[in-house]
């Protein structure tokens, strides 16, 4: 029997076969193959980046890819999750609220993702529940096993109708062990069983402890794990091994005689200094060489596409490594002290770095520690500063104090949504002589809310349901600074998760004072863009989106770019010692308005 008559067999659970296998409309088996990656020992070590530099370099070589992200959480989504835990909640231009690994994936593959790439436990249940409740499981009682995994195994098979992928790439979160994950790992071990061996390959990413009163690496939390792998069923066809140094031959040995995996396939993932150094990383140990051996992908490879594509990405990397021009900007928010809660800021600005040869220094800023009195002298020898997003109430003060100290004094500003609202607050306050000027969200009552939820926003009742999320068109002024850093472009799309906006009440005031709005919702009366004329300041600019969501590695984000261009004139380098790089196809800059091949 084929494989396509197995699945079309295994269809639905009835009396008399408990084989339970929904399959979408289109779906062809062996049409589509699935590399699944998996975590053990600890949570953390950069599943999401093995997984996206693996499936770029399969990219590479002409393959259609697509991610998909398996979260264990009860959420829904990752919208309403504390950044200290999680961190950074990532937007796709569809709406969807999740985990900070799509922004890795977008990144990394240069693709607009959507809600299929994203799913939780959460939303499995529910499609579950709601099944019952319709009849949909003809009377049975509704189980994990084969329901639950059945819809697992679903999901994948509609992401890869949905986007005609050769290989769609399963990242599993958490780790190998962990309760909530059990299901997933059961629903894609059946999944392969279903597919065929030739459909189907396993990765473990793993840890090698390097305890430092030892000197040396030891990999037994790593063989205890990779055991509990094995246990459910689950024999790994490749093992990546995260360390901060290079993992040693010794250890890969004991490793691939305990796992009985061939030493060829297990390899040392260690520390390096950009994330976008892994895709040559993992081609150079052959991993690429071995998931096309053993997915049988070698009818489908273009040479010629692989070859130009891996030039180009080498460039970049030469390009951000031969860096030469030192500045520093300061990250002024209240999750400081968790890196992951500010990533896709920390990769805009590499991307904008690379573009203009700059060496970004990052100094972090809790913006509870800042005062009137300290503000001059914690920001004395910093070039530029960002105020990213956030929510709250914490910490406010001494965002004010730093924006008001950084627009008398002419430093580079960017502010990014919750930083958009902030810089109105500090100039109404400070310029327009509003001095009981705020937001309703800091102050209910405040009597002067140039910051406000607009009315049709309020009638929306429940915790995220009157964000406003995704991909918006933003109208641009033709004479603005921004639609200069966008080529002249009268729009510019970007993404947006905010429930607070700029009260159109207070906005001719505003305007009249000298602050402009720049970009605008083309529908909505919705402030979008904020700048101050260059007349009066070198580089203020704020936007009530998060555009460091739509910064790729080869299409840097123009409002980054504009920023640490005068983030540089501020450290003294002047435009003619620049030269900012552009690649041979002429799509180093982000087109305005255009985004990059959706995976749907």
């Amino acid at each position: 029997m084929s494989s396509e008559q197995t699945l079309q067999s295994l269809t639905h659970a009835t009396e008399e076969t408990e084989f339970f296998t929904p399959t979408p409309s289109g779906y062809k088996p062996g049409q589509t193959k699935y590399v699944v990656v998996f975590g053990t020992v600890m949570s953390g070590l950069g599943k999401g980046i093995f997984s996206s530099s693996l499936a770029k370099i399969m990219q590479d070589k002409g393959l259609t890819v697509a991610p998909i992200k398996l979260e264990g959480y009860l959420n829904r989504d990752s919208g309403t999750l504390n950044p200290y835990r999680h961190g950074e909640v990532f937007v796709l231009d569809d709406g969807m609220e999740c985990d900070m690994d799509l922004g890795t994936y977008e990144r990394m593959l240069n693709q607009d993702l959507g809600r299929l790439n994203f799913t939780t436990s959460g939303q499995i249940f529910s499609s579950v529940l709601d099944k019952e409740r319709a009849g949909r499981y003809l009377g049975r009682d509704v189980q994990m096993i084969p329901h639950v995994t059945g819809e697992v195994k679903l999901r994948l098979r509609e992401l890869a109708v949905a986007t005609e992928a050769d290989v769609v790439f399963v990242e599993i979160g958490g780790t190998v062990g962990d309760v909530e994950n059990a299901y997933f790992i059961e629903a894609v071990r059946e999944m392969a069983f279903e597919e065929g061996p030739a459909n189907f390959c396993f990765v473990a990413l793993t840890y090698i402890v390097e305890p430092q009163i030892l000197g040396e690496q030891k990999s037994k939390p790593a063989q205890l794990n990779l055991k509990l792998l094995n246990a459910a069923g689950i024999h790994p066809n490749i093992i990546a091994c995260r360390a901060s140094s290079p993992v040693t031959r010794k250890v890969r040995e004991k490793i691939a005689l305990f796992a009985n995996v061939p030493m060829e396939r297990v390899f040392s993932m260690h520390d390096s200094d950009s994330v976008y150094v892994i895709p040559e990383m993992l081609r150079g140990a052959g991993i690429d060489a071995t998931v096309v051996e053993l997915l049988g992908l070698a009818g489908r490879i273009n040479p010629d596409t692989e070859e130009s594509a891996r030039k180009t990405w080498a460039d970049y990397i030469t390009h951000f490594r031969s860096a030469e021009h030192p500045v520093t900007i300061g990250i002024i928010g209240k999750y400081t002290s968790v890196r992951d809660s500010y990533a896709s800021i920390i990769q805009s600005l590499e991307h904008a770095g690379a573009y203009w040869g700059a060496k970004v220094r990052l100094e972090w800023i809790d913006s509870s520690d800042l005062t009137e009195a300290n503000v001059a002298e914690r920001l004395k020898d910093i070039h530029g500063v960002i105020v990213p997003g956030g929510f709250g109430f914490r910490g406010v003060d001494g965002k004010i104090e730093c924006i008001r100290y950084v627009r008398e004094h002419g430093i580079p500003y960017l502010g990014l949504c919750y930083g958009m609202q902030i810089a109105v607050i500090e100039f109404a306050r400070n310029v327009c002589g509003l001095a009981d000027a705020s937001s309703t969200e800091i102050e209910p009552d405040c009597p002067t809310p140039v910051i406000d939820l607009l009315p049709e926003q309020k009638k929306i009742e429940g915790l995220g349901g009157n964000m406003r999320l995704g991909g918006f068109d933003v109208a641009l002024n033709p004479d603005s600074e921004i639609a200069s850093l966008c080529d002249g472009s009268d729009h510019l799309r970007m993404r947006f998760r905010h429930r607070y906006e700029v009260n159109p009440h207070y906005i001719e005031e505003i305007e009249q004072n000298g602050l402009v709005f720049s970009g605008r919702s083309p529908n909505h009366p919705i402030m979008q863009v904020l700048e101050l004329p260059k007349s009066s300041h070198p580089f203020f600019m704020a936007t009530q989106a998060h555009p460091e969501l739509t910064g790729r590695p080869l299409r840097p984000q123009p409002m980054f770019v504009g920023f640490v261009q005068a983030a540089l004139r501020q450290s003294g380098i002047s435009d003619d010692a620049l030269e900012p790089w552009v690649i041979e196809n002429n799509h180093s800059r982000q087109v305005p308005g255009e985004t990059a091949t959706n995976a749907q």
